[in-house]
Order: C-alpha cells, then sequence, then structure tokens
C-alpha cells in the first residue's frame, strides 16, 4: 500500500495535510514534523480477545510488589514494581538512567530472576564493560543489542523475564512501518506493543526516554499517557548526585524522589539527602536560608542563598533565580517592598538552591524571604534557624500540609528553632513537638522582626 506524507503534533498528536506554524488543535508552537505514514496494518505477537466481565467477578490482584533491590527506588515506584506494569525513564543524555536501570538487572538477577535488558544503543561488549564497573556477577541477567521490535517481543515471550528493560524507546522500530526509529509513529508503535505486551504477560517492563532541550520528554505526549508510571531522573552534570522523582504513577503518589551520588561504581542511594545537601553550609553568612521542605513523603532541608548587591545598571536591575521560580520570586519581592518596609529598587538579587536542587513547592517563601532580607541587611540567619511557610499576596503567612514532619526533619539535623506559620503551630498538638523550639508568625512583617 501506498506511503503518504502527513503532518503530526507532537504534543497532541493532531494530523494535518500540511505543515503549521502553530497546531490547530492545541495551539502549541513549533510542534508540527513532517512524517511518512505507513498505512499497512501492524501485526505482531498475537492476543486473545477480551469479553466484558461483571465487576463483582473479577479477581482480586495480589497486593505484593516486586521488590527491586534498590531500596529508594521501591519508594518512588510506591513500594516496588506492579506486575505487568510500563516504566518510562527520562532524563537527560549521560546522567545516568542506563546505569540506574543496569543496577536495577543487576539486583533482580543476582535473586535468580530472569532479566531481558534490550539495547538499541549500545553493543553487548559496551553493556559488559559497564556491568564490570558495576560489579555484575552471576545470575540470569540476559543481553540483547536488538532494536527491531518484533525481534525484541520474539525474545522476551521465548525468555518469560521477570522484568524487561527497553533501552532506549527512540531506538526501536517496528519493520512494518516504513517510518524511521525515532518518529512519532515508530514510537508510539513500539509504546502500544511493549505495553500489550507487558499486560498480557504480566511482566513489569522499563522504557528508557530521551528529553527534549527544553526539558521535556521526546516523543508524542501519547507515549506519557500510554505508560503507568512517569519517572524524571535529573541532576547536573558538575555535581555528583542525582534525583529521582516520580511525575506519575498509576499506583502509588507521585512527587517522590530519591537522591543518588555518581561514583567510579555506580549510583549510591544518599540516605541522608537533608545532611548530604546542608554539609557545606558556610556559617556565620548573610544570605543562607535553611527550608524544610517536602518531597512526596520525604521531607528534606534545602539551603536558600540570596546575594543582594548595588546594581550598575540605573533603573534596571537584574533578578536572576536558580532552582526556584523566577515568577513566584518577584512576587514575593514586589510584597516584602508593599509589606515589611524594604526597597529592592537599586539593587541587583541572586537566589540560589545550593547543591543544584530545584524547588517548585510553596512552602519555601518565607525562607527566600529571609535570605533575601538578610543579605540586604547584611546580617547573617541564626546558625540553628529552620524556615517553612506560603506567603500569600496580602502579607500572611498560610499554613502547609505536613509540618510535624518538618519540625522533626529539622530537629534531627540539630537545628534548634523552627519559624513556621502560626495556623500550623496552634494546629499541632504540644505533645508531638520533639524538643526544639517552634515561634509561629502570621504575616511578613512579624516574622521579620522576629528574626531581625
Amino acid at each position: 500500500m501506498k506511503d503518504k506524507t502527513v503532518f503530526i503534533c507532537q504534543s497532541c498528536g493532531s494530523r494535518s495535510p500540511k505543515w503549521m506554524g502553530r497546531c490547530h488543535a492545541c495551539g502549541e508552537w513549533n510542534t508540527i514534523v513532517e512524517e511518512i505514514e505507513d498505512e499497512t496494518p501492524s501485526g505482531g505477537i498475537s492476543y486473545a480477545p477480551t469479553e466484558p466481565v461483571l465487576y463483582k467477578d473479577i479477581q482480586d490482584i495480589p497486593r505484593q510488589r516486586i521488590a527491586v533491590g534498590i531500596e529508594d527506588f521501591n519508594k518512588v515506584l510506591g513500594g516496588g514494581l506492579v506486575s505487568g506494569s510500563l516504566v518510562l525513564v527520562g532524563g537527560e543524555p549521560g546522567i545516568g538512567k542506563s546505569t540506574l536501570l543496569l543496577q536495577v538487572a543487576r539486583d533482580m538477577a543476582a535473586g535468580d530472576a530472569t532479566v531481558l535488558y534490550v539495547s538499541g544503543e549500545e553493543s553487548l561488549e559496551q553493556i559488559k564493560l559497564r556491568g564490570d564497573r558495576l560489579g555484575v556477577r552471576d545470575g540470569r541477567l540476559f543481553l540483547l543489542a536488538e532494536t527491531n521490535l518484533e525481534r525484541i517481543l520474539a525474545q522476551a515471550e521465548r525468555l518469560a523475564p521477570k522484568i524487561l528493560v527497553v533501552d532506549s524507546i527512540q531506538t526501536v522500530f517496528s519493520a512494518k512501518m516504513t517510518s524511521g526509529p525515532g518518529t512519532i509513529s515508530q514510537v508510539r508503535e513500539a509504546a502500544n506493543q511493549i505495553f500489550r505486551f507487558a499486560k498480557s504477560r504480566q511482566i513489569p517492563a522499563f522504557l528508557v526516554g530521551h528529553i527534549t532541550k527544553d526539558g521535556t520528554l521526546a516523543g508524542p505526549k501519547s507515549l506519557e499517557h500510554i505508560v503507568d508510571v512517569v519517572l524524571l531522573f535529573e541532576g547536573e552534570r558538575d555535581h555528583s548526585h542525582r534525583v529521582l522523582r516520580a511525575m506519575k504513577n498509576r499506583f502509588g503518589p507521585v512527587s517522590e524522589l530519591a537522591v543518588f551520588e555518581m561514583t567510579a561504581a555506580g549510583l549510591q542511594p544518599i540516605l541522608n539527602p537533608s545532611a548530604f545537601f546542608l554539609r557545606e553550609r558556610p556559617r556565620e553568612e548573610a544570605g543562607s536560608a535553611v527550608v524544610c521542605t517536602v518531597k512526596g513523603t520525604r521531607p528534606l532541608l534545602a539551603e536558600i542563598q540570596a546575594l543582594v548587591s548595588s546594581t550598575l545598571f540605573t533603573g534596571n536591575p537584574r533578578r536572576m533565580t536558580i532552582g526556584l521560580d523566577h515568577y513566584r520570586t518577584a512576587m514575593l519581592l514586589a510584597l516584602v517592598e508593599k509589606k515589611a518596609g524594604y526597597s529592592f529598587a537599586g539593587e541587583d538579587i541572586y537566589l540560589n538552591v545550593a547543591g543544584g536542587m530545584s524547588i517548585d513547592e510553596p512552602a519555601v517563601d518565607l525562607g527566600v524571604v529571609m535570605a533575601v532580607v538578610s543579605s540586604l541587611k547584611n546580617m547573617p540567619l541564626p546558625q540553628d534557624m529552620a524556615f517553612f511557610g506560603e506567603v500569600g499576596l496580602s502579607g500572611e503567612i498560610r499554613s502547609v500540609s505536613q509540618p510535624l514532619v518538618r519540625i522533626k526533619e529539622a530537629q534531627a539535623l540539630g537545628f534548634g528553632t523552627v519559624l513556621l506559620p502560626a495556623g500550623n503551630l496552634s494546629a499541632l498538638d504540644r505533645k508531638d513537638l520533639p524538643e526544639i523550639e517552634c515561634l509561629g508568625a502570621k504575616t511578613v512583617r512579624e516574622a521579620l522582626q522576629r528574626v531581625f
């Protein structure tokens, strides 16, 4: 059957007969790509037809999950892998996605489980070089260097592994389609076929996904809808730590994270991320504030650094942030000027989250305000004080979730005082509070008066 040229939106998947700068369906700009479409229906492994079943007649799925060997990885997954689930792991090139999943495969195979690791980017010898460095020894770990989808599924059908790893989904192609690997139709077809295989055989599968230069997962948006779990593996090339976070999870909470350190022997879990990120915090320096944030169910202490200096650009001072939302930071600066009487008109302001972390939780608002005012006044904050609280546009400090968890984390790291929203403090039972001084504040002005 004759092939035809179509133009497909990478964001929503809509089709059009000609190229357009803006998608007519979702309104996104520069997302239309040209693709050669093969109208030949795809085949492959056959699956048994299904029939409607009454809800009460459906058997319960066993709640036991498959542990992957790395405890923090299990936590991000919601307690382990669910049979038949499809997990997409995305991240920048060279960040350690293949290393992480090879370590998972190593640990599973060491427990006598059959694991099939498929690579479309490296030869078997290259994978073995990395495996030797990671300590892969005996076990039922099978390696396959293949990009043909039909051959991959045939080998998976023959081996019936307990876990399937495909690295990466962008390199896999179906021979029944004429478009090249990495195109929207090929990625969608490969993901759909692996999805059906995993569900029908109750085999959990990992897919490695590339990301684009703007930080989004490469390929059609439908890829994220097909899979059960989306994990993002992040980190700065200048830092040794890596952060694994859940962006979507049908079987557990989202926003969970695990922190790893990249070493010569592979990725090592950091059991106490708060201590890790605060280990080089300077003492008695203005502009440094420790905030209590929560990622999923894990409390985390991070250092907010602020530098306020006289601007060289009259009438146009700089506002730069790294690891914080730029627009929210601008809002907080305007609020401090309006409600607390400070002026930043002639000041350049630079804000950074130490250690290369990124924080998008509003609970760090109070810490940002404290760091900026500390630098402006050139007065260090108390070394043993931590902060959390969301700041509203009226200058009020709003309550946040899980205050007791945040307080206990600060106490465990040796902090003696926590400044928090008055609403959170009044709602806590004094008997539950650890041996730490808790100060409540209703407004930004009151909080600043308590500290400076």
